[in-house]
């Protein structure tokens, strides 16, 4: 019996077989935290199964990299949205504004069945997202960054107008979670994984504002704003999701006060990014006209 290539079969498998075991582990492993107590078989197994596909990963994660080198440089389709800017914000811009329609009419069906002033909100809040990301995607899928900038200000300035707008949906948010009108109570695993998600947005979301004003686009910069203003407002309701999961200990006051700050400074936050905006964009007109 060859033990060597035996223990090489067993800690580098086929890619395929890692990844089948991994997704096995994760679904195995969020059951067990669910529905299982620790002392249950299946729980052991879970346990056992998970640290096994972390070891394959693991030792996968040099082939990967190699892997993801060599696709970086020879895939054309990849070359391709690297280099190419104005595919990347179309591609970005396409894909939000989809999610953030659907998602509007969503609520909106929502509202209309249960007659909430929550849904409501929920749906304006998304629908003047869709808005303003298919106002942009209109002029990018159509002009290169800078080839028209009077244009760009003025959606640019557009953006501004209904990010204030927005900010009434967001004032009916913090209502809301304040006074406890509509609570949501998630497992410690899903809010957990929405504070994974919800800090890496906003750290991206900052990355990029900060990246895309070298191209001196402001519709490349209005579709960073957005984002960045969506990331904050993200943040509120995780705010709230954490303390629901985690602070059922905690004093209602304690949480009602946390909550109204957060949502004030939310609210302020996206102010101040959606008057900057109109301010430069007017600025920046009116020295168009001038010089014309």
């Amino acid at each position: 019996m060859d033990w060597k290539k035996i223990g090489k079969r067993l800690l580098f498998p086929h890619p395929a077989i890692v990844v089948l075991l991994s997704v096995c582990a994760i679904a195995l492993l969020v059951y067990s935290f669910v529905a299982l107590d620790e002392a249950d078989p299946v729980s052991i197994a879970a346990y056992a199964l998970s640290f096994y596909a972390l070891m394959l990963v693991c030792f996968q994660i040099p082939a990967l990299i190699a892997w993801i080198q060599r696709f970086r440089h020879e895939n054309k389709y990849y070359l391709r949205y690297q280099n190419d800017v104005q595919l990347r914000i179309n591609l970005s811009l396409y894909g939000a504004f989809g999610f953030n329609a659907v998602y509007a009419l969503f609520q909106l069906c929502l509202g209309l069945w249960h007659h909430s002033a929550w849904f409501y909100a929920m749906a304006g809040y998304y629908l003047l997202l869709a808005i303003m990301r298919l106002t942009l995607v209109r002029h990018t899928s159509h002009y290169a960054a800078g080839e028209d900038n009077a244009i760009e200000w003025r959606k640019y300035r557009f953006c501004g107008w209904l990010l204030l707008v927005m900010n009434l949906a967001l004032a009916i948010f913090t209502l809301y979670f304040v006074f406890r009108i509509r609570t949501f109570l998630h497992h410690e695993i899903t809010t957990i994984a929405m504070a994974a998600y919800t800090f890496t947005a906003l750290t991206v979301a900052i990355i990029n504002v900060i990246r895309y004003r070298k191209y001196g686009s402001p519709a490349y910069s209005a579709a960073k704003a957005i984002s960045l203003a969506s990331a904050t407002v993200s943040m509120l309701t995780l705010e709230n999701a954490l303390l629901t999961a985690f602070g059922q200990e905690s004093d209602e006051l304690f949480r009602q006060i946390i909550l109204g700050a957060s949502g004030i400074v939310v609210i302020f936050v996206v102010q101040g990014i959606a008057l900057n905006m109109i301010v430069n964009a007017l600025r920046k007109l009116r020295r168009n006209d001038s010089q014309t």
